[in-house]
């Protein structure tokens, strides 16, 4: 049997690909356990700077998979909802950039997944939807969050109480999206741009990511911890050489140190 996800590097970047094609890349139980511990490995692995996450099939993620769902108590959904936030957490709280390659359909968790990532290059044929509500459901996997940071409250609570489906360039538009590539090459443009934030200070990315983990926070706050953050970053390795890089009129190389 094929794995539900599949891991391969390039140079510096990790991809991460879904893959259950025949669901559209759908989650079920075994897929979320597997790819939390995935990411998780990745944001640990020192060789890694950056990650893709893709879909296998020409689908980004269809959502939950409706298959393996059934009415039951609290009691038993709260581990299979905890298992979908590790994913978003380990996407959170771990100091590599993820962009998100979405080529197909990025439906409910899909859509959710896909705007939890740093960054989201989205096909131009590619579709997103909300669609919780469309089976009982209010939503997960850090929607409630991400939805509104990406395209404002307003527009967030109008998109999950009204679910429809917009296109890429609608999605761009909104702010779901960061850019819109041609049909099926979502994929290169996320690994170019992986490649790309791959060769910046892994520090300062790491810092960079932490500090919109903390938003939205009073910004008497966010001053004190750009203060502690630069702070930090004045005494490293990867500082000197971008200092040393910029005086030689070189392309600086970061160590991570």
């Amino acid at each position: 049997m094929e794995p539900c996800v599949l891991c391969e590097d390039h140079d510096a970047v990790r991809v991460v690909t879904l893959n259950r094609p025949a669901r559209r890349n759908a989650i079920d139980l075994e897929l979320r356990v597997v790819l939390a511990e995935v990411l998780e490995a990745a944001m640990a692995d020192t060789g890694v700077r950056a990650i893709v996450l893709t879909g296998s099939g020409g689908s980004f993620c269809s959502g939950g998979d409706i298959s393996t769902m059934r009415r039951q108590p609290p009691e038993e959904t709260r581990p299979r909802a905890q298992a979908a936030q590790r994913v978003i957490r380990a996407i959170w709280n771990g100091p590599k950039p993820v962009v998100a390659a979405v080529e197909g359909y990025a439906f409910g968790a899909g859509t959710a997944l896909a705007i939890a990532c740093d960054r989201v290059v989205a096909a131009s044929d590619a579709t997103f939807s909300t669609t919780f509500t469309g089976v009982g459901l209010a939503g997960d996997m850090g929607i409630f969050a991400s939805l509104p940071a990406r395209v404002g409250p307003t527009v967030a609570r109008q998109l999950m109480l009204l679910p429809r489906r917009l296109p890429a360039e609608d999605a761009l538009r909104l702010g779901l999206a960061d850019t819109v590539t041609e049909p099926g090459t979502a994929f290169e443009g996320a690994l170019e741009d992986a490649r790309r934030i791959a060769e910046g200070p892994p520090l300062a990315l790491a810092g960079i990511k932490a500090m919109f983990a903390a938003w939205p926070a009073p910004p008497a706050e966010v001053l004190e911890r750009e203060v502690e953050l630069q702070a930090s970053l004045f005494d490293t390795a990867d500082f000197a050489e971008g200092i040393a890089a910029f005086r030689e009129r070189r392309p600086a190389v970061f160590s991570g140190e």
